[in-house]
């Protein structure tokens, strides 16, 4: 634990080699970002790289000299919205000669060449661990020649970027801590266009974190395909630790001391962390969740289904009794946690007992928020390969609809709970249907709306629930928290 000491008591500088030897902005830049979060930091990522060529970002699509979409395949759904996107861009293109279109992210990644030798309607093609490359790339595009680079890298993690906070509110920001993962689920394409598991410097990290706390940021979100499996031991894929030195092993960080570190240095600094896997959680960070209260009492932990031959056909290293288990142990050890799920329905060769395994699960846990989704066969992955996607369109949609019933009923149980308490929200902006309220999140996550009086954005406030449907909840503010 010297390595941890020795970072804690560093003092941070926040600084960022891209900010060296910065061109003059003549440029714009119009960037869209489609599917996890991981792809909204990466586009941060991108746009600080770009900044340092001469790029200003633009929201105007028309007014851009170079328009990049970062992309996602983990649904079918995501790539025809990908390529919807494309047709407007070229539209545009037809208009503004000068402009590039450049596809990036885990479409590109999929895909590779095959947006510029077939489809021909992108400029240049870059996947998740070549953004460093962008400069050299977009020389190419500018001497007339199309631009790929889709290699996966081993050690990149970008940790010596700072990112530009595109779209931001000021008050939450999201700091990536891991790049790909290693499990190899059967639905899933993500080990496939982003790389085997690696973790970044926790230094880095806690630098990241400081430059954030500086610019008034009072919430981070700890981002990673798989946070548990945080393994910093000095660099490398995760796989390759048992190759490690005893030096190196015996001074490691995983995310459970991650976590100490970050919530110890910054006390006054919410932090939420996305996403989990359950056959990787340990226990050891919910009890550091339970030790610091400026940790959000919050957990997405996906599940995908409550039968145990769908979890097997699924390749999740987790039954349903485990899982239960896993579930009883957190709320043991903080009653009041807030839990979501990811859900598929209709996987190959689902059931209707498997259907009503994974009702019953749902059951059981009554999860705050939950996403679900009808199962949609991805090119490249395990089950697109050897599977066969059998379960009607027509139960597929009737099932997802029970799934969707249900979240909702559970939903609304969970926000009843809130009523007449009165807890702690910061502010992260305007409600949607009230120009005259605030919304808020407490720690577990939930949304809250209330009448704005002299409180500001950022502000960490308290209020008392008065009302609320599954999804939000009203109430009155009364003051200010001590966090504040």
């Amino acid at each position: 634990m010297e390595y941890v000491e020795k970072i804690i008591d560093e003092k941070i500088q926040g600084k960022a080699l891209v900010t060296e030897n910065k061109k003059e902005n003549t440029k714009k830049l119009f960037i869209e970002s489609y599917g996890c979060q991981m792809n909204m930091n990466d586009s941060e990522i991108v746009a600080a790289i770009l900044d340092k060529e001469g790029y200003n970002t633009t929201q105007i699509l028309e007014e851009a000299d170079l328009v990049l979409v970062n992309t996602c395949s983990i649904r079918e759904k995501a790539e025809t919205t990908v390529r919807k996107r494309l047709q407007k861009y070229n539209a545009v293109k037809k208009i503004n000669k000068n402009m590039k279109v450049g596809v990036l992210g885990c479409m590109a990644e999929r895909l590779k060449e095959k947006f510029l030798e077939e489809e021909k309607i992108v400029d240049l093609v870059v996947g998740p661990d070549a953004y460093k490359d962008l400069p050299n790339l977009l020389a190419e595009v500018y001497e007339g020649r199309d631009a790929v680079n889709v290699i996966l890298s081993k050690d990149e993690t970008y940790g010596d970027i700072s990112p530009v906070r595109l779209n931001s509110n000021g008050v939450t920001a999201f700091v990536s801590i891991t790049r790909g993962c290693d499990n190899m689920c059967t639905f899933c394409v993500v080990p496939f266009t982003r790389g085997r598991e690696r973790s970044r410097d926790p230094k880095s990290i806690l630098e990241e974190i400081q430059s954030m706390v500086d610019q008034n940021f009072k919430e981070i979100t700890l981002l990673g395909q798989n946070v548990d499996s945080f393994l910093w031991y000095g660099g490398g894929l995760k796989k390759d630790f048992k190759k490690a030195t005893e030096m190196a092993q015996a001074t490691a960080v995983n995310f459970a001391e991650l976590l100490d570190m970050c919530a110890t240095k910054f006390p006054k600094t919410r932090f939420r962390f996305s996403t989990s896997n359950p056959q990787d959680m340990s226990l050891d960070v919910i009890h550091v969740m339970a030790k610091h209260i400026n940790i959000c009492k919050y957990l997405h932990l996906p599940v995908q289904s409550g039968s145990n031959a769908m979890l097997k056909a699924m390749n999740r290293q987790h039954t349903r009794e485990e899982y239960k288990t896993l579930v009883d142990h957190i709320f043991k050890i903080i009653p009041e946690m807030s839990l979501s799920q990811d859900m598929i329905v209709g996987f190959c060769g689902e059931t209707e007992e498997d259907h009503q395994d994974t009702l019953e699960l749902m059951k059981y846990v009554k999860y705050d928020f939950g996403f679900m989704f009808a199962y949609s066969e991805r090119p490249g992955t395990l089950a697109g390969n050897k599977m066969h996607d059998d379960v009607p369109h027509v139960v597929k949609k009737r099932r997802l609809q029970e799934v969707i019933d249900l979240q909702q009923e559970h939903a609304l149980y969970r926000t009843q709970q809130h009523l007449g308490k009165t807890e702690e929200f910061l502010i992260e902006g305007t409600s949607k249907k009230n120009p005259n309220e605030w919304k808020g999140r407490n720690t577990q996550n939930t949304v809250a709306v209330f009448e704005k009086g002299d409180y500001k954005l950022g502000d960490f406030v308290l209020v008392k629930v008065e009302d609320c449907t599954s999804a939000t909840l009203k109430g009155k503010a009364i003051g200010y928290s001590d966090n504040n």
